[in-house]
């Protein structure tokens, strides 16, 4: 049975061992949200309106992120995977539908990947099949050295308006400086080759929507094209004059297309 707790601005449920805070908006079938790293539930708020006129939107904070805990202080794409799936089975989530973004999104994979049966049909928002070069320039470039070694100062002085907000949206239960340790925690998950393999992508069988922006700094077209090309079936949009911030910053257009794609797949899914 779900275990939820009340608080001031949404509610608590057990999942995989975490106190997994979340946030619930509109009704109908269930719409599972899952942001990026660093981020929190409220990057969706351009979204909401829109989603929620036709879903049952449900936002948790992510592992470590925001007022959810992370006793282990561990991360891993997988084990994130978990936990959502943890969260989607604590609240009696009968196959919902799942979209994310960046981390989201490589968490949407592993979910496709390892609990196939879990969702209706999900969104993989900036996701990788590997680890690029690019990616990993704009990683040394903004502070994060290696495995564990974060420079937090060079963050703090390239960019102020980030690190402000970093700590802002991890400081209300963790305390103002929990989003430096969250730095050095989930840096080691960033340098982590994925190690996917075709037979990887194979295991996904739900009906699924590759989409990353032509001028994303972070995940070039090509992987969302290689990751579109391994999964039967998907679809693909590549989204004109818009880069990793595009969720918020396009949000209307983001919502149209994601929108169009998760209403064809309920349709299909109740005619079945």
């Amino acid at each position: 049975m779900t275990q939820a707790i009340s608080s001031q601005n949404g509610q608590y449920v057990k999942a995989n061992g975490l106190n997994m805070y979340y946030e619930e908006y509109g009704s109908g079938e269930p719409l599972v949200l899952i942001h990026g790293g660093m981020g929190i539930g409220n990057n969706f708020e351009h979204l909401i309106p829109a989603f929620s006129k036709q879903f049952r939107v449900i936002i948790p904070n992510s592992r470590g992120h925001g007022k959810t805990d992370n006793p282990s202080g561990e991360f891993s794409y997988r084990l994130m995977a978990e936990d959502v799936a943890a969260f989607a089975n604590a609240l009696e989530l009968n196959r919902p539908l799942i979209c994310g973004w960046s981390d989201g999104g490589q968490i949407a994979l592993e979910l496709g990947m390892h609990y196939p049966d879990l969702m209706k049909c999900m969104v993989v928002g900036a996701a990788w099949y590997q680890f690029s070069q690019t990616y990993r320039t704009v990683l040394k470039a903004i502070g994060f050295e290696s495995p564990g070694m974060v420079n937090i100062e060079k963050i703090k002085q390239s960019l102020p308006q980030l690190a402000e907000m970093w700590r802002l949206w991890h400081s209300p239960v963790h305390g103002p400086d929990h989003w430096e340790t969250l730095v050095t925690q989930i840096s080691t998950m960033w340098w982590t080759p994925l190690g996917y393999t075709a037979e990887d992508f194979q295991q996904i069988k739900t009906p699924t929507l590759i989409l990353v922006g032509d001028r994303d700094q972070m995940v070039p077209v090509e992987e969302a094209a290689k990751i579109y090309r391994f999964i039967q079936g998907a679809e693909l949009a590549i989204v004109p004059n818009s880069d990793h911030s595009l969720p918020s910053m396009r949000a209307e257009l983001f919502s149209t297309i994601v929108l169009d794609f998760l209403l064809r797949h309920k349709a299909q899914n109740e005619k079945a």
